[in-house]
């Protein structure tokens, strides 16, 4: 019997946070450390799996296959294809990012009568998400990763209401009212997107009479199963639905604002840049996987969708007064391109969409985690209460900058090439979608330039006039990505290896090839 990578990746942090938890209450530093090695050792994982993957291999590698509830025909059903190494290397690349950011985000503070939760559980929370999305993108097995795409709200519930943004203008009392608002929101809106899966769940097992996507997906290439057209349709609906709430796609998104203004950024960061790429993920895995035929009769309402998420979260972030709501409204519109580059249905958009899943999560880590430390100091997050900060911080005014090249995806930076991707191939099958949704792009220049120009230029406000520069444990969280988003800006090559041959069998799903040039090449 073969090592169980895949396994051991998902389970190490699931005990750290289990572990994490145990610690005593007097013990929050070692809580931390504790914390932090798992979410290392996790990243060590995770960097053996994409050393051990091939290419050019089976589809589905490290596969592990184990009976679970036989009298339904579930299984215990690990595989990971070049999209869902990518995705995991991701996820454990940012936690350990993400707990040196919040390092001191949940230590105890006495608020009037209220008392922060401890420290250890705060922790604990973030290694348990951590786990729940890495076997997300591991199962191959339908049910399996349903149970798990719905019990990463548990802990993230928690997260967002019991460990919020401590910085609320209107005192402490109104900041714990809206963060259980958005926590409930978050919870309510995914929940009732799983109810809706959970319904397609059972009706793909009645017309299947199992859960294995590699089974599936062959009896429907093979022919042995045959879904009527309206089945098929109904069911790619119930699965698209929950993926678009997670993802988020207009206009089931208006969860996203509330959940990252009342999150700590770490938290915020957990979400947009880690837990929503489980959404897009999964419409790549299994809408196109299981319902190909389903998923090009929904492409042009899903179009649609992806270019008013496009244009409306770009309005909508240029108009923001919150820090936090403006980056939330910019995630929207990056979403809306992942998803517009998955259904364009050429190699070229679902390539950019994958690398995009990436690039994404790297510079949105960057701004936030910045904005964070930024809010921490000055305990506002509204951008009128900024100005000047580069003249007394200019470290961090210039790795904000960074972050928000890459947000608006300058050439050079990570996201441009991922951009430049998804666009060229929409427009090649749909090129008024590709026309508009370049409008995008002038939007996201619009919001970033004029967020760093509040906040960062004129006249230095008082109030931030003795505004440290980022210290050593916020530029060992900052340093590495903003190099990350050089890297992959100028030599994207080592992941585009990686999700090509993923891509181009998910267009062999749907059997899709990329459109003919409309000009022969010169002889």
């Amino acid at each position: 019997m073969s090592f169980p990578l895949l396994t051991v990746t998902a389970a190490l942090p699931a005990v750290g946070a289990i572990a994490t938890a145990a610690v005593p209450a007097a013990k929050r530093t070692a809580a931390k450390w504790l914390a932090l090695l798992v979410s290392l050792a996790t990243l060590a994982l995770a960097v053996t799996v994409l050393i051990r993957f091939a290419p050019d291999g089976d589809r589905y590698q490290l596969t592990e296959s184990h009976s679970w509830i036989a009298e339904f025909g579930v299984r215990y059903e690990l595989g990971v294809d070049g999209i869902a190494v990518a995705l995991i290397a991701l996820t454990a690349l940012l936690i350990p990012f993400i707990i040196l950011a919040g390092w001191h985000d949940a230590d105890p503070v006495e608020t009037g009568s209220s008392r922060w939760r401890p420290t250890q559980g705060f922790f604990a929370l973030i290694l348990a998400v951590e786990a729940m999305v890495i076997i997300s993108f591991e199962a191959t097995d339908v049910f399996l990763f349903y149970i798990f795409f719905e019990a990463m709200l548990i802990p993230l519930y928690f997260l967002i209401g019991g460990f919020g943004d401590r910085a609320h203008q209107h005192g402490e009392k109104a900041g714990a009212t809206q963060r259980s608002y958005a926590a409930v929101k978050f919870l309510l809106y995914n929940l009732a997107g799983g109810l809706i899966m959970l319904a397609a769940v059972i009706g793909l097992y009645v017309v299947a009479g199992n859960f294995s996507l590699p089974e599936i997906a062959e009896a429907r290439a093979s022919g042995e199963l045959d879904m009527a057209t309206s089945t098929e349709r109904w069911l790619f609906l119930g699965f698209f639905v929950a993926f678009a709430v997670k993802a988020p796609l207009w206009p089931l998104h208006t969860w996203l604002p509330n959940a990252m203004q009342e999150s700590t950024a770490p938290t915020a960061v957990l979400i947009t840049a880690v837990v929503d790429k489980v959404g897009t993920f999964a419409m790549l895995r299994f809408c196109l996987g299981l319902f190909p035929e389903a998923s090009k009769w929904a492409t042009p309402v899903v179009l649609v969708l992806a270019v008013i998420s496009i244009i409306y979260g770009a309005l909508l972030a240029v108009g923001q007064r919150d820090i936090k709501r403006l980056i939330a409204y910019a995630s929207i519109s990056h979403f809306g391109f992942i998803v517009m580059g998955i259904f364009a249905m050429t190699s070229q958009g679902q390539s950019g969409a994958t690398l995009y899943m990436v690039n994404h999560g790297i510079s949105t880590a960057v701004l936030m985690l910045i904005a964070g430390f930024l809010i921490s100091r000055r305990g506002s997050r509204l951008i009128a209460d900024y100005g000047g900060v580069q003249k007394v911080a200019p470290v961090l005014a210039g790795t904000f900058l960074i972050g928000g090249l890459a947000t608006l995806s300058l050439p050079g930076l990570a996201p441009f090439v991922s951009e430049f991707l998804v666009l060229v191939g929409t427009f090649t099958r749909y090129p008024v979608i590709g026309i508009i949704a370049t409008f995008g792009i002038v939007l996201a220049a619009l919001y970033t330039l004029v967020l760093y120009q509040r906040t960062m230029t004129g006249p230095v406000k008082p109030e931030v006039s003795a505004m440290p520069d980022l210290r050593v444990r916020e530029l060992v969280v900052v340093a590495p990505l903003v190099a990350l988003l050089i890297l992959l800006g100028v030599y994207p090559k080592p992941l585009t290896d990686i999700v090509n041959p993923a891509v181009e069998q998910t267009m062999s799903d749907v059997q899709k090839k990329d459109p003919e040039p409309d000009v022969e090449a010169a002889k």
